[in-house]
């Protein structure tokens, strides 16, 4: 269930600090829990506090530590407020999961600008302003790993109807894959998170553009439906071993060999798809 394409620095989490945005549900959930049962310390950040609070409740009922912070990854003081309570209490952080995300749904001729910018600020901002915060003590260690949570639907493109969602999440396998050329050197590992269905509370996150009636209905990728916890798992499993491509969906890497071998035959069968 998981792919992986070369080897960045492995990181046993016993002992470790991990930071967790999205974390007070579905993946950032699960990704807490399973960190904190391989021995993490966890700070769990959400924009609802309640729900950050409930999981490091969940977390602490492992026997490990945690804290529920509300923060909104727009706003990098947020985000460094997080990082100074984490060594305030614990004197460190290791791992740093940006897990957050929201859909622009809509015919692609009707998305205004504002779609556009909401996506790249919190989907790509979100990365950009955590590196700002959180590298410089990483590196300042030498070791460490980041984990940042892109979609199947950016590595293929699935989702004609949600191209904010696309480009975004393109753009993150992007970033993750030259961060893991920049950090493993310098002893920090880098997961790029790639899951397919799973069950999760996206839905909340979704703002649709343009005449419902006229929405474009893409054909949907014949993937499984994972739970959260399975994704959780894997996460942490590709933590400690060092991999940096985690997919849900094993025949997303026979899409990828498929598309690499003949991007045009690929692209006429994807498009046969959808006209049947």
């Amino acid at each position: 269930m998981v792919g992986c394409i070369g080897m960045t620095r492995p990181l046993a989490l016993r002992g470790t600090v991990a930071v967790v945005t999205g974390g007070g549900s579905g993946i950032g959930r699960a990704a807490a829990l399973s960190f904190a049962g391989r021995g993490a310390r966890v700070a769990v950040t959400d924009l609802s506090v309640e729900r950050a609070e409930a999981v490091a409740g969940e977390v602490e009922a492992f026997g490990s530590t945690a804290i529920g912070l509300a923060v909104d990854v727009r706003d990098e003081a947020q985000l460094a407020a997080t990082r100074d309570e984490c060594l305030a209490r614990w004197g460190r952080v290791d791992v740093v999961m940006n897990n957050v995300g929201m859909l622009a749904v809509g015919p692609p001729e009707s998305l205004p600008d504002e779609a556009w910018r909401a996506s790249f600020d919190l989907n790509v901002g979100s990365i950009a302003r955590s590196n700002r915060v959180f590298l410089p003590g990483l590196l300042a260690h030498g070791s460490g790993h980041i984990v940042n949570t892109a979609s199947a639907s950016g590595l293929l493109a699935y989702g004609f109807d949600r191209l904010p969602y696309v480009a975004t999440k393109h753009a993150i396998v992007g970033l993750s894959e030259a961060l893991a050329l920049y950090l493993a050197p310098r002893g920090i590992g880098v997961t790029c998170l790639c899951p397919s269905g799973v069950i999760t509370n996206i839905l909340e996150q979704i703002t649709v553009y343009g005449d419902g009636e006229q929405a474009v209905t893409p054909r949907a990728p014949d993937h499984r439906i994972v739970d959260p916890e399975v994704v959780g798992e894997l996460t942490a499993d590709a933590v400690e071993a060092g991999r940096f491509l985690v997919l849900t969906e094993p025949a997303v890497e026979d899409e990828l060999r498929a598309r690499a071998a003949d991007i045009e035959a690929y692209l006429a069968e994807r498009i046969a798809e959808q006209v049947r």
